[in-house]
């Protein structure tokens, strides 16, 4: 309780000077935004916000956590359903080339409502959970499910991704998951936000043309299970991290990234046709004090947002 406790007075400071701070968090991030990645001839990352990115390589294309959508608040507090909006995908999700795959980190709404969406379109299968394989279902696709097993690897096109079992940081003032527990709704009219439950989350360890990502959607982990050192670029899901214990100290002398380009931080419910809004008291300008106090030498950079909107 006195974590909680210090939890919500860090929230009430935020309260008190959120445009003031929400204004810095915009300076560093553009500033990141001007850093290159440096990555391979060919090689193309586009992030579609939150913890959504298309990987695109000699033509073949891999999308982690795709959610273009956009689930308004509204549908959260009157828990409507939540569900793909063609239009946001026909805008935002047109990846060239083939399509290999979708990989869904874990079934909260801002992770997994168009995964179903972008298998039918794209003709691919999705990877993830169980609870994915429930919600590939219920959109009649389960053929286009897999499951997959903690430490697997599967060849995807050009991507050799290796599935990481992890953790959600526990974002509700570090007690607990929100919609912790498998997704078992019984039909799309009853899938509203809080029926996209967490189930098994994952991470990915992604390699292609010759460089290593690592791809993480919530900030947590378990450990002994995150591969140690090589890993080229840290795809950081970002929001939570200030819930789970030593997190930057815990997983970055692990995976000894080259550069941390952190994600996840941006209003989930804010539509993509409208300016980016940030999520409460994600604390961007805090980022290069939080990595240089670990002690690794890792440089820091962001990408824009998929085009289109503010």
């Amino acid at each position: 309780m006195l974590e909680a406790g210090r939890h919500l007075a860090e929230l009430g400071r935020f309260a008190a000077t959120r445009r003031r701070q929400e204004r810095r968090d915009l300076e560093v991030l553009a500033e990141l935004e001007r850093r290159p990645l440096d990555l391979p001839p060919g090689l193309e990352i586009e992030w579609l916000g939150v913890a959504g990115y298309r990987l695109t390589f000699e033509g073949q294309t891999l999308l982690i956590d795709p959610y273009v959508s956009r689930v308004p608040w509204r549908s959260l507090v009157r828990r409507e359903p939540a569900l793909p909006d063609r239009a946001m995908l026909d805008r935002f999700l047109r990846p060239p080339g083939t399509v290999v795959g979708v990989l869904v980190g874990h079934t909260h709404f801002d992770h997994a409502v168009d995964a179903p969406a972008a298998a039918r379109r794209f003709d691919c299968k999705a990877f993830g959970s169980r609870s994915l394989a429930h919600l590939m279902a219920l959109h009649g696709l389960g053929e286009r499910a897999v499951e997959v097993d903690p430490g697997s690897t599967r060849a995807l096109g050009p991507f050799r991704v290796t599935f990481v079992p992890s953790r959600h940081a526990k974002i509700l003032l570090g007690l607990r998951v929100p919609f912790d527990g498998e997704l078992s709704c019984a039909s799309l009219d009853a899938l509203t936000p809080s029926a996209y439950r967490l189930g098994q989350v994952w991470a990915f360890l992604i390699e292609v043309a010759g460089v290593t990502l690592y791809h993480q959607g919530s900030a947590d982990l378990i450990d002994d299970a995150v591969p140690e050192g090589g890993v080229d670029v840290f795809l950081a899901g970002v929001a939570g991290r200030e819930f789970t214990r030593d997190y930057w100290k815990r997983i970055l002398p692990r995976l000894e990234p080259r550069v941390i380009v952190p994600c996840h931080h941006d209003d989930f419910f804010r539509p993509l046709t409208a300016p980016m809004g940030l999520l409460a008291n994600v604390n961007l300008s805090r980022l290069p004090e939080e990595i240089e106090g670990v002690g690794h030498e890792v440089a820091l950079a962001a990408l824009p947002r998929v085009p289109g909107g503010g």
